[in-house]
């Protein structure tokens, strides 16, 4: 069983910047895909960003080049730095943690998800 907890969520102004950690509860952290999801209001869930073991970083469209995922082993945590925040970036967003390394932009191929963290930008 792995517990993540997220945390960093807040109110930011258009432009501004928000750093999320995710910790993670277990041993292999290490050798765990983690991703980033959000879901806003009447919404599906989506894919944010993810990264595998090996350091290999997938974003989706909407936020290349603005956030930047990124993992410290040591301390079981990932991150997501998120710069040039927009107000359509608004949303719950959720730490999730693949033990098998599949694919890397399904929120079906996360085992286990934290309970999410509530982003809001406003303009």
């Amino acid at each position: 069983q792995v517990q993540l907890v997220e945390s960093g969520g807040g109110l930011v102004q258009a432009g501004g910047s928000l750093r999320l950690s995710c910790a993670a509860s277990g041993r292999a952290f290490s050798s765990y895909k983690m991703g980033w999801f959000r879901q806003a209001p009447g919404k599906e869930r989506e894919f944010v960003a993810a990264i595998r073991w090996t350091g290999l970083t997938y974003y989706s469209d909407s936020v290349k080049g603005r956030f930047t995922i990124s993992r410290e082993n040591a301390k079981n945590t990932v991150y997501l730095q998120m710069n040039s925040l927009i107000p359509e970036d608004t949303a719950v967003y959720y730490c999730a943690a693949d033990t098998d390394d599949g694919d890397a932009y399904s929120s079906k191929d996360y085992d286990y998800w934290g309970q999410g963290t509530q982003v809001t930008v406003s303009s």
